[in-house]
């Protein structure tokens, strides 16, 4: 006995690009050319599925089936399991449909009940709805950190036993061509400035970083944030945005890339994170990381990056200021951050979500006799 195919849900191919669709689309590239190592398990290829408005006719070497009646949320919960009912299904940005049960789903963090006033209302009773039945009925739950796991099994969404860990892979920038031209652009020099997200999410805590820009000893260097928030977002909500401070707004990944190549350091000091990847993204070109001690960036960061409180914007701008004033710590944690990050590859990533979905698939057949 054999499943259909692997389905892969493809309704994020109808939404605009977050950092949960750069890795769903990462792990489904490292699923091409796999098909020898599921053919005992599935008659067909895996394919992608998504609702009628996708306009994809193949994603890499896979092909795009569209169908069912709905969009969005409806087209998951009501016509996706009808089109995958032969299948396994693998769903990859944090929601899948509650009426499957051969299914696997990757749940990236358990913000909505840590931060909850980092989202809309709305948005934070849903899932906090519909997390711990997937966790019931999915036939396996993933997640990006051994910290991930623990928090979705403390707020009930899975057991710990149901949820295996996959870590983000971050080698994807090494695939761009650097853009330097943005440096002009935005007028910044070699090493006079650090890279920080665009985003008033509360717990991003970007705030921290705008405080300790305003100190004098960092006077001479900027922040750059990278993201769609302006200026004006983070002034209505109370925060004073010294003229050191640049938004770049959306840029390409090869505009990125060359930010993360000259910056002195990238910043995040957030308050919990599932993962952490921007600042992983810097360390792989060898930029130093200041990260806050919280969520699971000490864990995907390990000794490889400086560490300051998320609380003390003082500890930030003495942690900036000796990269600046110390060319050899600088030097020492380029070096440190770039083989920590080679540890994190999109390869690597992908050959555990074969094993999961060899496992899961082979026990799902099991039970089925």
């Amino acid at each position: 006995m054999t499943f259909r195919r692997l389905a892969i849900n493809g309704k994020f191919l109808t939404a605009g690009p977050t950092g949960v669709h750069r890795v769903a689309e990462q792990l489904i590239h490292q699923l091409e050319g796999r098909d020898d190592d599921f053919s005992d398990l599935f008659k067909n290829p895996p394919t992608l599925i998504g609702p009628p408005n996708l306009h994809l006719r193949s994603f890499g070497s896979f092909d795009v089936e569209c169908g069912g009646v709905f969009r969005g949320q409806l087209w998951e919960q009501l016509d996706l399991p009808r089109l995958t009912r032969q299948d396994l299904l693998l769903n990859l940005c944090n929601l899948g449909p509650m009426a499957s049960a051969a299914a696997i789903t990757m749940v990236h963090d358990a913000q909505v009940f840590v931060t909850p006033d980092s989202y809309r209302w709305g948005f934070v009773r849903w899932y906090r709805n519909i997390l711990p039945v997937l966790g019931r009925r999915h036939a396996r739950i993933l997640t990006v950190s051994e910290f991930s796991a623990d928090e979705l099994a403390r707020f009930g969404v899975a057991r710990r036993d149901h949820i295996s860990v996959i870590p983000n892979g971050v080698d994807h920038l090494l695939d761009h061509t650097s853009q330097p031209q943005i440096l002009g652009r935005l007028a910044l020099g070699s090493r006079r400035f650090v890279v920080g997200l665009a985003n008033v999410q509360p717990h991003k805590n970007i705030g921290l970083l705008l405080k300790a820009f305003a100190a004098s000893e960092l006077s001479g260097l900027k922040l750059v944030l990278v993201g769609a928030c302006r200026r004006e977002e983070f002034e209505q909500l109370g925060h004073v945005v010294s003229p050191n401070v640049v938004f770049a707004g959306r840029i390409t990944d090869g505009e990125l890339r060359a930010l993360l190549e000259w910056a002195l350091c990238t910043a995040c000091p957030s308050t919990t994170e599932g993962f952490g990847l921007p600042p992983l993204e810097g360390m792989t070109l060898g930029c130093p990381a200041i990260l806050a001690p919280c969520g699971a960036l000490t864990e995907v960061a390990g000794e490889a990056a400086m560490f300051a409180a998320a609380t003390d914007p003082r500890q930030w701008v003495h942690a900036i200021r000796s990269l600046v004033d110390e060319p050899a710590r600088w030097a020492e944690y380029s070096q440190a951050g770039r083989a920590r990050a080679a540890l994190f590859t999109w390869r690597r990533a992908g050959q555990k979500l074969v094993e999961v979905i060899r496992e899961t698939a082979t026990r799902l057949l099991s039970e089925r006799h």
